[in-house]
């Protein structure tokens, strides 16, 4: 690959050749990013007692805010559900969705909007009752079966169902309060989503071993930041972003030992991802350190998903595909250079 040197521009200089990000603009001006995240989905998005966001994709905005001015608590989340999340971001009424939103073709290419880069990858499963002893989907023929409207688990469950000849009873529910409330109450057999959000929804349930998942996978949901259209300086910054906390995993380098390696590391991937080599964040509009800060702030991808996904946590769920290339896993960054 050609350097910039080669073309003569320093990265100040290459960076200041491009279009200002009127999305980065705004945020700048008001002093905070404004994130839409779940509301309700444990392990990606829960509130606290205290009002506070917690899960992987509350600290996926908080870095991202670090990434911006430094400072991760330089975000303001807002709650959207299912049915409203694109309407919103098209609305400018949020700069991003780190919401659990699925990557497909058509809603990449006709809804105005630009899907980022995997943070997260999943498939879609059934939940049911442990003592109905179903032997698989397919013993669901007949069966009422919760799914929240506007996603792609309401058109993947009609479409299993009726490439196989079954008939089923679908209840639309929009917020996960209400589709456990049906689950409890057995309005529902079973629940259809995303593996993780079932893991989820389990263990919200008040007895959590009386439900299974299904073994069954049916299709592929990889969840990424999604942006408006227009503005590719932001996709570029959301999308290096989600790259960065993979780097950082596979770099070795975490929350507690950043400032260390930015200060004494000679590798050169490493120097340019925190920053000691002014080179990538001037390419983004980003201070140099911008890396540097959102790995300090939330730690990288590893740490990210120990926290709110890992073995010591309610839904104990197992890296997978979501583990690095190098150990079988599906994350990948590019070079940062």
């Amino acid at each position: 690959m050609l350097g910039l040197a080669v073309w003569g521009l320093a990265p100040e200089a290459a960076a200041q050749t491009r279009a200002p990000s009127p999305t980065l603009n705004a945020i700048r001006a008001r002093g905070a990013l404004i994130c839409g995240v779940n509301a309700n989905t444990p392990g990606f998005t829960t509130i606290d007692s205290r009002g506070a966001y917690r899960g992987l994709v509350a600290d996926l905005c908080r870095g991202l805010a670090a990434a911006i001015f430094g400072d991760a608590t330089k975000v303001r989340f807002v709650p959207l559900s299912f049915a409203t999340r694109f309407t919103a971001l098209s609305a400018g009424e949020v700069d991003l969705l780190f919401l659990t939103s699925t990557m497909t073709v058509m809603r990449d290419t006709t809804l105005g909007l630009r899907f980022v880069e995997p943070y997260f990858y999943d498939g879609h499963g059934f939940m049911a009752r442990r003592d109905a002893n179903l032997a698989n989907v397919d013993a669901l023929a007949g069966a009422t079966i919760c799914l929240n409207p506007g996603t792609t688990n309401e058109q993947i469950t009609a479409e299993y169902f009726r490439s196989k000849g079954l008939q089923f009873t679908p209840l639309l529910l929009e917020q996960n309060e209400q589709v456990l409330a049906a689950l409890s109450s057995g309005r529902c057999d079973a629940f259809g989503f995303d593996a993780a959000g079932l893991a989820a929804m389990r263990s919200a349930l008040p007895n959590p071993n009386d439900w299974v998942i299904l073994p069954e996978r049916f299709s592929k949901e990889p969840y990424t930041a999604v942006v408006r259209r227009g503005d590719e300086s932001w996709f570029e910054i959301a999308r290096w972003f989600t790259f960065a906390l993979v780097e950082a995993e596979e770099q070795g380098i975490t929350a507690a030992n950043a400032e260390e390696r930015r200060r004494t590391s000679q590798d050169a991937n490493v120097r340019r991802l925190l920053g000691a080599v002014p080179e990538v964040g001037p390419a983004l509009q980003l201070d140099p350190a911008w890396a540097y800060n959102a790995i300090r702030a939330i730690g990288n991808y590893g740490e990210l998903y120990n926290r709110s996904l890992g073995p010591d946590t309610p839904l104990a769920m197992p890296r997978g595909q979501n583990d690095l290339w190098t150990r079988g896993g599906l994350l990948y960054a590019p070079p940062f250079r």
